[in-house]
This record gives C-alpha cells, sequence and structure tokens, in this order.
C-alpha cells in the first residue's frame, strides 16, 4: 500500500491544475478512475488500450483521463486475484481525503 500512497501522490504534484478542484471532487473523481482500472483488470483489458476502454465508460471530467498513465501501472501490476479483494475506490477515496493537497497546490 505505500508504493499505492508514492502513486498517489506523484499524481496529485503532477497534476496541480487538477488539484485547484474541491478537495471531495478530486478525491471522488481519482477514487473512480482507480475503480474503473481496477475493473478494467479484471475484465482483462490490456494496458495498452486501457485509456480507450475507459473513456467509453468515463464519468469523470476528461481532464482527469491524464492520470490513468499514471495510476495503471500499479494496478497492472498486481495479481487479478489482489485486485478482486480490495475496495479500490473506497480506499483511493479515503486515503486522497486524509493527504494534504497543499503541496500539490503549491501552498
Amino acid at each position: 500500500m505505500l508504493r499505492y500512497s508514492l502513486v498517489l501522490a506523484l499524481a496529485w504534484t503532477a497534476f496541480p491544475a487538477l488539484a485547484q478542484e474541491d478537495k471531495e471532487v478530486l478525491c471522488g473523481h481519482q477514487a473512480d478512475i482507480v475503480a474503473a482500472i481496477a475493473q478494467a483488470r479484471l475484465d482483462r483489458v490490456s494496458e495498452r488500450k486501457l485509456p480507450e476502454a475507459l473513456a467509453e465508460t468515463a464519468t469523470w471530467p476528461e481532464n482527469y483521463n491524464v492520470m490513468i498513465p499514471v495510476l495503471a501501472p500499479h494496478l497492472y501490476g498486481l495479481k487479478r486475484k489482489d485486485i478482486r479483494n480490495t475496495d479500490w475506490r473506497g480506499a483511493t477515496f479515503e486515503q486522497c481525503m486524509g493527504a494534504d493537497l497543499s503541496a500539490a497546490q503549491g501552498n
């Protein structure tokens, strides 16, 4: 989970424009993306085809798609059984809400 935390931290600092939004909205969209990536992994969507597959069902604003290549390698590096047994949306939202986003915002 530490590696996952580092990936999320990278996502916030790499995309400071996203961090300007309300924290709850940002965390909700990020959690949706992680859950969609996890489901795509379970559905055996190849990592190469992931952006196109997620674009078809995206519930988040288009500018959040820049996070997909940052977050996907972590989930694609795990075994499917490990993905299946984790609530990725809940874990991501909780971790995001507990994080200090002021560093990503330049404060």
